[in-house]
């Protein structure tokens, strides 16, 4: 995992040197070197150090020219940081003069790009140094150990991190609802033969509802009203008559239908409230007149009064607004009851083609098997194309068996279809996978309201060095990643707590822990979690022989039997 750094040159050096007018310049001391930290440290692909060197008194020769190059080595290779130049006192240049007779101090920086083999490496400093014409021979000087590349590990926590499910809108049960009406003529209540034909019609419909072996009546509503014009007395009575008239004649009916369902009957006086839905769709003249005039008089009488007064359009409220306003509403309330668990997972397994895309997609949800998951969802994107959820859920799947190539396929293809925040928070998780931290935040800054969200800027965070907001992203989650998080900030005490309570703990679980128990100074817990991550992943026996973590363990009889 690689990501762009500032990388300024450290480095230091200490030339002892006879005599200012020798042409020999002596072998460097460690003891003049120190390094931060002592032992090298990966932090989000990089490996910094900071070098303070001391040059003694008398030491650099005034002719001589050294430069100083940072070198990391391991076994088969090394990288080398950017050079710094030192000059003596007599020589003509830009670069950093040191005193012959002072001598002094430096202060130099360095940072190496992270391969994993760097995990057993050394720093050395190695020197080109000139005196005049010519070449002076300073032995390479060790200066630090390193490197501890416990950041690193979030390649592999990232292995159990949850990808986001397209989740699917099934519903077991849905209300829904069938509305009808019986008009009734100005100040009359009786219910006219006409108007019974449409209650018959809704009845009919009760019917089929009631008959229904995946349908439920909940009730029925019986909703009277009176229109607005007229004294609040006489309104009161008709409303109260037409509810009661309504009642008895849909009464009959449903009692020849055989419907025994709850009957909720009520009425309204006056009907403000339809009366004003009605203006506000209309196009009758003075339209928002007449609405000021109900926002302004909360009083019925004062509202129909004032009404009235507007004469040029009273007339036009009497003959389009108010009939549609002298009625009887009838509400069939009743529930679809959806298909049971076992229906839709012997559907889904033997004839899928009878499901819509919301109950294959809740199928999969009723196993935990991955490879029926999988073969529900591949049939979902052959019967739903255009359905993004289904390709989503199999990069899901790919991306927890290991197989990224196909994750980022099956996504890339869901991508094509929409742009959800699921989708670009999976993404995301795929390129921190890849080691490409600007595309991972780029993905996930366009995963906002994804599940999950949270753990993948978590694991981001750590692949930036940005331990501490690492752990505010995590906050409590129970994971590797977040332990990791944890370890890298030091904060031990919640990293335990974190380890203690992951729940589905693997080898890399349990090498977090003994990393942990190494850094609180534990070395039973060091033996006894090393032991049990070996056992379930023999690599990481070989990973923690040269892990630094260990290093005050490397010549324990006990560590080197688990390791070997």
């Amino acid at each position: 995992m690689k990501s762009k750094l500032y990388l300024p040159v450290l480095g230091a050096l200490l030339l002892t040197l006879m005599s200012a007018c020798s042409s020999k310049m002596g072998e460097l001391s460690s003891d003049y070197f120190t390094v931060t930290p002592q032992v090298l440290e990966a932090q989000a692909g990089k490996v910094p150090a900071t070098i303070n060197g001391k040059f003694p008194e008398k030491y650099f020769n005034k002719k001589a020219i050294v430069e100083v190059t940072p070198v990391l080595r391991w076994e088969g290779g090394e990288a080398k940081g950017q050079s710094a130049t030192f000059q003596g006192e007599k020589v003509e240049g830009n670069d950093q003069t040191i005193s012959y007779k002072m001598g002094g101090s430096y202060t130099m920086k360095t940072s190496f790009d992270y391969v994993p083999e760097m995990a057993k490496s050394e720093l050395y400093l190695e020197f080109k140094a000139t005196i005049g014409k010519k070449t002076v021979e300073i032995p390479a000087v060790k200066v630090a150990d390193g490197v501890i590349s416990t950041s690193e590990m979030v390649e592999q926590t990232l292995e159990t991190a949850t990808p986001a499910l397209g989740n699917d809108a099934f519903q077991r049960i849905i209300k829904e609802k069938r509305d009808a009406n019986i008009m009734f003529l100005i100040q009359q209540a009786n219910v006219r033969a006409s108007e019974l034909k449409n209650a018959q019609a809704f009845t009919d419909e009760a019917k089929n509802v009631n008959e229904s072996v995946n349908k439920k009546i909940t009730n029925i509503e019986i909703s009277a009203y009176a229109s607005p014009d007229g004294g609040l007395d006489l309104n009161t009575g008709l409303a109260e008559k037409r509810r009661d008239n309504t009642e008895k004649a849909l009464g009959k009916q449903l009692k020849k239908a055989e419907i025994d369902a709850q009957v909720l009957a009520d009425y309204t006086a006056e009907d403000w409230e339809g009366f004003q839905e009605l203006v506000s769709k209309s196009n009758i003249q003075d339209k928002e007149l007449i609405l000021r005039v109900l926002s302004m008089y909360s009083d019925p009488e004062q509202r129909e009064q004032e009404i009235k007064n507007i004469s040029t359009v009273y007339s036009t409220l009497a003959d389009e607004i108010l009939p549609q306003l002298r009625r009887s509403r009838l509400t069939l309330n009743y529930e679809i009851i959806g298909k049971s668990d076992d229906e839709l997972s012997n559907l889904a397994k033997n004839d899928p083609s009878k499901l819509n895309i919301e109950e294959l997609l809740y199928a999969a949800t009723l196993t935990n098997d991955p490879a029926q998951q999988e073969a529900i969802y591949k049939t979902a994107t052959k019967q739903f194309p255009n359905d993004y959820r289904a390709y989503n859920n199999l990069g899901k799947l790919a991306y927890q068996k290991g197989d990224y190539t196909a994750a980022e396929s099956y996504l890339k293809k869901a991508a094509s279809l929409k742009d959800a925040p699921e989708i670009n928070m999976n993404l995301g998780l795929i390129a921190l996978k890849k080691g490409d931290a600007a595309a991972a935040e780029s993905y996930l800054g366009k995963a906002a309201g994804a599940e999950g969200l949270n753990e993948a800027l978590g694991n981001l965070y750590i692949e930036q060095g940005q331990y501490e907001k690492a752990v505010a992203s995590f906050g409590d989650a129970k994971t590797n990643s977040a332990a990791l998080a944890q370890i890298l900030a030091k904060n031990y005490n919640k990293a335990r707590t974190t380890l203690d309570g992951v729940q589905n703990a693997d080898a890399y679980t349990d090498y977090l822990k003994a990393v942990l128990a190494a850094r609180t100074n534990n070395p039973s817990g060091v033996m006894a979690n090393l032991k049990k991550a070996v056992a379930a992943n023999p690599s990481l026996g070989k990973k923690a022989a040269s892990d630094l973590e260990f290093a005050k363990y490397f010549t324990n009889s006990d560590f080197m039997s688990i390791v070997k």
